[in-house]
């Protein structure tokens, strides 16, 4: 199981009719499958509460033609994992809204649907009310990509009967098969492979050096190094597995080792990724994470991960012409790889912003200086960008922030408008970032960071303006007496600046009399009851106070405005806004 932020009711606003295609015909048959989601979800909550009874805040929206019906389902279907699983519980695989996209959190949706049914009822088995839906839903978020990217990248279609026993792992062999065929099999790869297969012969060889002893082998070792051999693949496969034999036990394996029946193929490529993934796993299991043999030839990371996700990660990258850039000194490696690539599949570039008008060419401008960041928040600092660094702009960051990301030919960063001679009524021509999360990367040779931004004085500009303000004293109880106490859902947000990073965001805040949010005050204070501190005033937007909050729900507050206070705010995640 795996613990959610605390989860309030918020809807998703979703823009359904738009994401999901206009035609007619296309838009019947997406009403009808998020109708059937929802007469399944009506169907478990019946099963698990009782007929009739609904969990407080439950939607009721039954009308697929509203353009919140999805987030709707979304908000509902949260609402009774609560219930099954316990508050803010989920279980391994539960996939949530991960973009702000209806067509993909209506899929996500079914996906989590069907693991609580498997809570709830036990297993696979369903009642015979259950309408459910195509077997692909059930199997995990990297796969479903994948899938889809066959479909629109070679028009290839998944043949795996429902019937299949397994039918997610019949699935993902079938894709790689695919995917092998169509794009593993060029002239390229083809002449390339002889000569990474040795080099996996090679980092065996040092392997059984290193935990054997020099030239100590295990009886019946081929140890063949010809890189013409037919039988070379082979050959390495069959000593790898006597060496595992040996460092791990005999027939003792990790659920993640592939193996000479599943590993060896007709495509050499292939051939060469299987036997690489299995070597630097058995180097993991008996040398530690990362430690390697002196010489060792394998480079990449990214072939120490998953087949699915190197699938993924390859025809994402493939398909939309961008390399995704991941610290490899993070140990969460494999996943964050995994999730950059997903989130590439759900939130393309969009047509518009990748392709160019028709006999238009794309217009760059030029650096004035500007410091780069990894982030909007500017957070991330990599470098100043040398004056006459030419950049294309591709989006403004939200409100009035003068954010923008550009990409050149080695960097995909954020840099300030005014550092620039981009004119202005340019960059408000811009589309802002709601929605997609571009990749930022700086391998330029300005870029030296992630380090915080420098201040050589001791104190820079942002400081100087936080410390501004002399900070509140805590609210007295006198103060707040004749105040009407409202709820976090009375508190209207306008959303400045996220930090993916840090999972929060800078806001500025009203409170209002209302749910509806129409007649509202400025939030003049704010302050902590669990540290006895008060929330640090950053900057003002609209005459409102600009204050930072972590994502989620938020308590133990004393949020004042004029005539109006409140014990709690929930801020959104951009994903659920």
């Amino acid at each position: 199981m795996r613990k959610l932020s605390l989860f309030a009711f918020v809807v998703i606003p979703l823009l359904a009719a738009t994401a999901l295609a206009s035609p007619a015909r296309q838009q019947t048959q997406t009403s009808s499958f998020t109708f059937d989601i929802r007469r399944d979800l009506e169907n478990l909550a019946d099963a698990t509460l009782g007929e009739g009874n609904r969990p407080d805040g439950w939607t009721f929206d039954v009308d697929p033609q509203k353009p919140t019906f999805v987030s709707d389902l979304w908000f509902d279907n949260e609402l009774l994992a609560d219930r099954i699983f316990g508050v803010g519980e989920r279980p391994a695989g539960w996939l949530g809204a991960s973009v702000p996209s209806a067509a993909i959190v209506a899929r996500n949706v079914r996906h989590d649907l069907e693991l609580a049914a498997d809570e709830h009822f036990g297993g696979t088995a369903r009642p015979d009310n259950w309408v459910g839906a195509a077997p692909l839903l059930r199997c995990d978020r990297t796969l479903q990509n994948l899938v889809s990217l066959l479909q629109t990248a070679y028009h290839v279609f998944l043949q795996t009967p429902s019937s299949a026993l397994n039918y997610c792992q019949a699935a993902a062999v079938e894709a790689e098969g695919q995917l092998a065929q169509q794009a593993f099999n060029t002239q390229e790869m083809q002449e390339a492979s002889p000569a990474l297969i040795l080099a996996v012969r090679g980092d065996l060889e040092r392997l059984a050096d290193e935990k054997l002893g020099l030239n100590n082998r295990p009886p019946d070792w081929i140890g063949n190094k010809d890189q013409n051999s037919p039988t070379l693949a082979g050959d390495n496969y069959l000593d790898l597995e006597l060496l595992a034999d040996q460092l791990l036990g005999q027939n003792q394996r990790p659920p993640e080792w592939i193996g000479v029946g599943r590993g060896l193929t007709t495509t050499a490529f292939l051939n060469y990724r299987n036997l690489r993934h299995d070597l630097e796993l058995l180097a993991d299991l008996s040398m530690g994470p990362g430690a390697r043999p002196r010489g060792w030839q394998g480079e990449d990371p990214l072939t120490r991960c998953d087949p699915l996700i190197q699938d993924l990660a390859f025809l994402a990258q493939q398909s939309y012409s961008i390399t995704i850039q991941v610290d490899q000194s993070q140990g969460s490696y494999c996943a964050l790889i995994a999730e950059q690539a997903n989130l590439l599949v759900e939130a393309p570039p969009t047509e518009e912003i990748a392709q160019p008008e028709e006999g238009e060419e794309f217009v760059t401008y030029q650096s004035e200086f500007a410091f780069s960041y990894l982030d909007p928040a500017a957070l991330q600092y990599m470098g100043v960008m040398p004056r006459g660094v030419r950049f294309r702009p591709w989006y403004r960051n939200f409100g009035n922030s003068t954010m923008m990301f550009v990409s050149g030919e080695d960097f995909a960063v954020y840099i300030d408008l005014r550092w620039t001679n981009m004119p202005p009524e340019a960059f408000d021509r811009l589309p802002t970032t709601e929605g997609v999360r571009p990749l930022t990367f700086c391998d330029a040779a300005w870029c030296n960071g992630p380090g915080p931004t420098p201040t050589p004085t001791g104190s820079g500009a942002i400081v100087q303006l936080l410390n501004q303000a002399t900070p509140p004293a805590p609210p007295s109880a006198e103060e707040i007496a004749n105040k009407t106490q409202v709820s976090w859902n009375n508190i209207r947000v306008t959303y400045l600046l996220d930090n993916a990073q840090t999972r929060t965001a800078q806001v500025a805040l009203e409170i209002c009399s209302d749910t509806a949010q129409t007649a509202c005050e400025p939030v003049i204070r704010v302050f902590d009851n669990a540290t006895n501190t008060p929330k640090q005033v950053i900057s003002q937007y609209n005459g409102l106070n600009v204050y930072e909050f972590p994502y989620g729900y938020s308590s133990n507050l004393t949020i004042e405005g004029a005539t109006l206070v409140s014990p709690d705010i929930w801020i959104s995640d951009p994903t659920i806004r």
